[in-house]
């Protein structure tokens, strides 16, 4: 059987066709995701769902074309954003993205939108929740008159390929919005009243597997889930031996758990199959290299030497980091944690003897590495655990040859990379395949994933 994994990416728009028979990828298209919304305050992130939806339909068409027969199409996407539908499944605003950033702007108390709703529903929270940019909506009435409920980019698009106009979310999305209970897998009735919202708007939460619906050519279109849980699905061939580290703008890193676990460091998220990840997420991850090597780029522009990408020099450099002596301390936080953003990056152990291009290089990773070590050592839903494997994944892996023997090193277990690079829309085909049929759970699915 052939399924289609479609991710509706921030920047881009991925659809792979694979084949469940050994896990082959029959054909992976990324096309630019050009939506963003120009003319807006700075902390407004917003894109146009309806360029999406076209995108979307014309990649997943094309290859429902070429492809069939196709047994079922699975969708993920950019996570804690929202767009609200009216009562036909028609988009009636823009899409907020989880870059948003409305929830930090104060309220006129002194008090951000954030700190308000934290502090009422006792949920942690942060800009770009979806919960949270429906409260600032809410509050200055800038909600749209005709909009029935809200919901991620990937459940609308789902909902739209089903041709259904209510959305029906799994959990690892609505939990992604926010003021969601693991404990009753639902969302907190209390805490949205307490906030004076509307529980109608919130969407309807369904198990896993479900089928919204069909395309016109009778293909079956199922629940989308979150893209870190796809991610991990789509990587990870083994979940009870491996960690997932995910490097790109920013970084993560995630490991399975059968149970709830409460850590302010950490956030638990719905999987599937009844289990949980808990994540621990960086905003600064490769962005961490990226301005490192633009620092270097703009000081030979001042000097009046041309040059391209530092990149090669900055891994050259880095190359023997194994046996660099008296090596900089670096904190990667330039863009703060997503609990404190106002946190900043810092450096310590700096002297006279390490302050070279070299120290910075393998300090900017050493301290990327680091921050994902940190977090997993917090990872206490399953003590003693050791991973036998580190499967890495994002751009930030698959070109960082010097990052990923970094981290072999902190974890002490060998970094696989997935011989696919889409991991999240692979991980939306594993899901549809299940759904389907061809497997009886997720794990079985799994064993199609290969490595390089």
């Amino acid at each position: 059987m052939r399924t289609i994994g479609l991710d509706i990416g921030t920047t881009t728009i991925c659809a792979s066709v694979v084949d469940g028979a050994d896990g082959t990828v029959l054909e992976s298209r990324t096309v630019p995701n050009a939506s963003f919304l120009t003319g807006l305050a700075p902390w407004q992130k917003q894109q146009d769902p309806r360029r999406i939806e076209k995108t979307a339909r014309e990649l997943t068409e094309d290859m429902l074309r070429r492809f069939a027969p196709v047994g079922g199409i699975g969708v993920t996407g950019q996570m804690h954003g929202i767009v609200y539908f009216d009562d036909a499944g028609r988009a009636v605003s823009p899409l907020y993205t989880w870059q948003d950033g409305s929830g930090d702007q104060p309220c006129g108390d002194g008090r951000t939108y954030v700190q308000v709703m934290g502090e009422a529903s006792g949920y942690p929270l942060a800009t770009g929740f979806g919960a949270v940019t429906h409260y600032v909506h809410r509050q200055r009435g800038e909600v749209p008159a005709e909009a029935c409920g809200f919901c991620t980019i990937h459940d609308y698009i789902a909902m739209r390929l089903a041709g259904q106009k209510r959305p029906a979310v799994h959990p690892s999305d609505a939990a992604s919005l926010g003021l969601f209970s693991l404990e009753q897998n639902a969302f907190d009735r209390a805490a949205v009243a307490a906030l004076d919202m509307e529980e109608g708007l919130f969407p309807e939460t369904v198990r896993d597997y479900v089928c919204l619906g069909r395309t016109p050519q009778g293909v079956a279109v199922f629940t989308a889930i979150g893209d870190n849980q796809a991610s991990f699905i789509g990587a990870v061939r083994d979940m009870d031996t491996a960690v997932l580290v995910n490097v790109g703008t920013g970084s993560q890193i995630s490991l399975l758990s059968d149970r709830l676990v409460y850590d302010p460091l950490l956030e638990t998220r719905p999987c599937v199959e009844g289990q949980f990840l808990l994540v621990g997420s960086s905003l600064c991850g490769g962005r961490a290299y990226a301005l490192l090597e633009g620092f270097f780029r703009q000081m030979m522009q001042e000097a009046g030497v041309a040059c391209g990408s530092l990149y090669p020099v900055l891994d050259r450099l880095s190359a023997g980091f194994e046996t660099l002596p008296d090596k900089l301390h670096f904190s990667t936080q330039f863009s703060g944690t997503r609990r404190h953003p106002e946190q900043r990056a810092s450096i310590t152990n700096l002297g006279i003897g390490n302050f070279t291009p070299r120290h910075f290089a393998v300090g900017v990773l050493e301290g990327t590495a680091e921050e994902l070590y940190a977090f997993y050592a917090g990872m206490t839903a399953r003590p003693g655990f050791r991973p036998e494997t580190v499967v890495g994944s994002g751009n930030g892996i698959r070109r960082g040859e010097v990052l990923r023997r970094m981290l072999a090193a902190r974890f002490g277990a060998p970094v696989r990379v997935p011989a696919h690079t889409e991991e999240a829309a692979y991980g939306a085909a594993l899901y549809a395949l299940v759904g389907a049929g061809a497997f009886p759970d997720i794990r079985q699915a799994q064993r199609c994933i290969r490595y390089q």
